[in-house]
């Protein structure tokens, strides 16, 4: 591990990795949201006659819905629309979504959480997502060690991921922190492309369908099987 930190430090120019929050992508890392989102797309874009596939679904994984939607419809209509239609589609999809059973809290995110506040580090999570009923669940669980102050959706950027933005606004909500102060938590391509723009140590944790090697060429510094480990390993990483 020690190896894998300097690795980060020498990539970016840092002195040292002083971790101070731990910022979590929601769907697939809190949740084990994707097959439900991957169902309520395909329904929903087939509406407007839009072939969207599961794997589709897990590609445009953390992005802002708004565009994973005006990205799509150029690439099969041709077509620039501009974002209120575009969140109108979205609010279908949206519809389609809270209609399918209430997803689960992905194994070991509790115990994760719990030592990561008995650390004493600010919990932070970088969603794409700006569903208000998501936002309420998020507090409902996982209240006792998360802030509403230190959620970023997609409202608060203009730019989602892979763009930095999101984790950069991540760092401003945890106290203004640098980097090397904070740790991302991540399982899609696009949310670790994010973290690693945003010069924070990334942590993939491959809760979905692809290979491990499409998480590290996106430049994961550290690529993990699954939350309870992350969970049982975090003192020996931090």
């Amino acid at each position: 591990m020690k190896e894998i930190i300097q690795q980060y430090l020498e990539k970016h120019g840092f002195e040292a990795l002083c971790p101070k929050a731990v910022l979590f992508d929601m769907d697939g890392v809190l949740y084990n949201s994707m097959p439900n989102h991957a169902i309520a797309w395909q329904r929903s874009m087939e509406m407007f006659g839009i072939h969207m596939t599961e794997a589709d679904a897990y590609a445009t994984e953390g992005a802002r819905g708004v565009d994973t939607i005006r990205m799509m419809v150029k690439k099969q209509q041709g077509r620039d629309i501009d974002e209120a239609e575009a969140q109108l589609m979205y609010d279908e999809k949206t519809r389609q979504f809270h209609a399918l059973p209430e997803t689960h809290i992905m194994p070991g995110i509790p115990e994760l959480m719990a030592q990561i506040n008995a650390n004493g580090m600010t919990i932070g999570v970088v969603t794409g997502s700006g569903q208000r009923p998501l936002i309420n669940r998020l507090m409902k669980d996982f209240g006792d060690y998360l802030d509403e102050s230190h959620i970023v959706t997609a409202y608060d950027v203009k730019h989602g991921k892979p763009n930095p933005d999101p984790y950069l606004m991540g760092l401003q909500k945890a106290g203004n922190l640098k980097p090397w102060e904070a740790i991302v938590v991540e399982n899609a391509p696009l949310g670790v492309k994010a973290g690693v723009a945003a010069r924070i140590f990334t942590i993939a944790v491959n809760t979905g369908p692809l290979p491990d090697d499409v998480l590290k060429r996106e430049g994961a510094d550290l690529v993990i099987s699954d939350m309870p480990t992350l969970s049982k390993g975090w003192h020996s990483l931090f």
